[in-house]
């Protein structure tokens, strides 16, 4: 006589989001749902609109996938998806108008691949904290943190972690603050790098030459976010590491280090490099760096890592001087995850590969408790 099959563990899987990172979150999931193990996992993948209205996404992962440079976007159609709200129930329903409310059944996990804000930011987390369901990924703090470029920045600086100079654009209207920001940008030397601050994929991001453009590129970045930062640029190299929560009470888990090459078709690494152009951009895994400096990116990214709070995941982005020296640029708290993107390419190098990975994720989550921890 067989031994009874244990139950397959319920997982939302939550993409796209009201975000301008929306298509490349459907990219995301779409990976995700390519690789997930359905003999353990029973997955509903719920989309994201827009315009923030949650519904049943598509369970095909073609229809997730970047297909003739055209990106993939979340129907607005079929009946509203509503999570559970309180910890005394794990159900998702589903409501239609003019019909009784149908349930989808509990959830055991939820995997937000949410990037940016509104999903990224600390904002999703709070509301799964609140209806007592466990996730993949930072929780509240860390999120909004992370999410926060500028935030970020004074956290690292506070716990001694180098970071890049910077110029802050406050909220408010940009008229009464454009002399402070021009004197201080000034301070910084030209070129500089003007970036929304709390969004990603380096959407919205300028590189400004001189100070005939900055107000221009100010403007551009405060169609993404109000609040934009202006940083230095860096001569260097830009090197990744990424990180996965270890063991209770122990230290956190360190990829290799991988490396961005981006050739003279590209100022920077664009939204248009890292997505749309393969011929142009080289991802180097492992990184060619002697192993005492390797050694000093995971070590540094482990300690952004935990200063930050982190759970779960994150990829840490450096720049690396001439001088060997490093600067954190980024903790990215829910990088990029498709199989060609640099963290999951970062892992299969250290010996977790891509099915693995997403496995270790949900494992972690299921036993990380909910609630102040």
């Amino acid at each position: 006589m067989s031994a009874p099959q244990s139950p397959r563990v319920r997982v939302a899987v939550v993409f796209g989001g009201r975000s301008s990172e929306h298509a490349i979150s459907c990219v995301t999931a779409g990976s995700v749902l390519r690789v997930i193990d359905p003999d353990r996992y029973d997955v509903v993948p719920i989309g994201v609109t827009p315009k923030g209205r949650w519904v049943l996404g598509p369970s095909d992962p073609a229809q997730l996938a970047i297909s003739d440079g055209r990106l993939p976007e979340v129907a607005d159609e079929g009946g509203t998806v509503v999570l559970p709200s309180s910890p005394s129930s794990a159900e998702i329903t589903v409501s239609e108008p003019g019909s009784v409310p149908r349930v989808l059944g509990e959830v055991d996990v939820v995997l937000p691949l949410l990037h940016g804000p509104y999903g990224e930011d600390g904002t999703l987390q709070g509301m799964l904290e609140l209806a007592g369901v466990p996730y993949v990924g930072s929780g509240v703090l860390a999120s909004a943190v992370g999410m926060d470029k500028h935030y970020m920045k004074l956290v690292l600086a506070a716990a001694g972690l180098p970071v890049c100079r910077h110029v802050l654009v406050d909220p408010g209207p940009w008229e009464p603050q454009r002399e402070r920001v021009a004197a201080e940008v000034a301070g910084l030397g030209w070129p500089v790098f003007v970036k929304p601050a709390r969004a990603g994929s380096s959407i919205g991001i300028t590189k400004v030459d001189g100070p005939g453009g900055l107000e221009a590129a100010v403007l551009d970045a405060r169609r993404h976010d109000p609040k934009v930062i202006v940083e230095e640029a860096v001569h260097g190299r830009e090197v990744e590491c990424g990180v996965l929560q270890g063991r209770p009470g122990g230290s956190p888990d360190t990829s290799v280090v991988g490396e961005i090459r981006v050739d003279d078709t590209h100022e920077f690494y664009d939204f248009d490099a890292k997505y749309l152009d393969e011929e142009h951009v080289s991802l180097d895994v492992p990184a060619g760096l002697p192993d005492e400096l390797a050694g000093q990116v995971r070590s540094l990214a482990a300690q952004a890592f935990t200063t930050l709070s982190c759970e779960g995941l994150a990829r840490v982005d450096f720049f690396l001087r001439a001088d060997d020296s490093l600067l954190v640029n980024e903790v990215n708290t829910m990088p990029g995850f498709t199989p060609t993107s640099m963290f999951p390419m970062l892992w299969a190098a250290t010996g977790l590969d891509y099915p693995a990975l997403v496995n270790r994720l949900l494992t972690t989550a299921l036993a990380r408790p909910i609630g102040l921890r």
